[in-house]
């Protein structure tokens, strides 16, 4: 499969094919990224072909490994602080993100997980936004510290503190809660 960084540049030489690779990539993800800041999954599409769009219109030189999944992700964050300024939205709810369980999976595991992962998802709503939004692009986007920072418009060394600090957050909300380790 060819990078992100070479398909951009395809579809700037003229491959629509291209465009679409990346589009059924990170379409999906992208929205729910979006949603996290609007509430409004309508609305999070939208700007996730705004950003999308914004991105393809203009010719940017976009080199490196997971440079255009952070330029894209930084696009739609900023597109969506725009939107949520102007209509006032509160940040991310990843209660709001689905999970299917895998048909392979027995259905008291699957329950099992099901329920340690709203646990999280309601101790991750408890944390302060930045630390929130960093461990959200480094776990669930897989995307490096150097790519967060510049979405977040940090540095890196930013990134590592906000990353440990709400890992140690979460940590003490879910000790609060009860919340049980597998490996005890």
């Amino acid at each position: 499969m060819i990078s992100d960084e070479i398909a951009y540049r395809r579809y700037l030489d003229g491959e629509q094919k291209a465009a679409d690779l990346l589009v059924e990539k990170y379409g999906d993800a992208l929205t729910l990224y979006i949603n996290g800041y609007l509430k409004d999954i309508h609305e999070a599409e939208d700007l996730m072909i705004e950003a999308f769009s914004l991105i393809f219109a203009k010719e940017r030189p976009i080199t490196g490994t997971g440079a255009f999944k952070a330029y894209l992700y930084k696009t739609a964050r900023n597109l969506a602080l725009r939107h949520r300024k102007k209509n006032r939205c509160i940040f991310l709810r990843l209660d709001e993100l689905g999970f299917e369980p895998c048909s392979d999976v027995l259905a008291d595991t699957e329950l099992y997980r099901s329920e340690r992962r709203r646990q999280l998802y309601d101790a991750l709503e408890k944390l302060k936004a930045e630390y929130r939004e960093a461990l959200y692009l480094i776990y669930f986007e897989d995307m490096s510290y150097r790519n967060a920072a510049m979405i977040m418009h940090k540095s890196e060394g930013q990134i590592t503190k906000l990353i440990y600090r709400g890992k140690q957050s979460l940590k003490a909300i879910l000790e609060q809660e009860g919340f049980t380790y597998a490996d005890e």
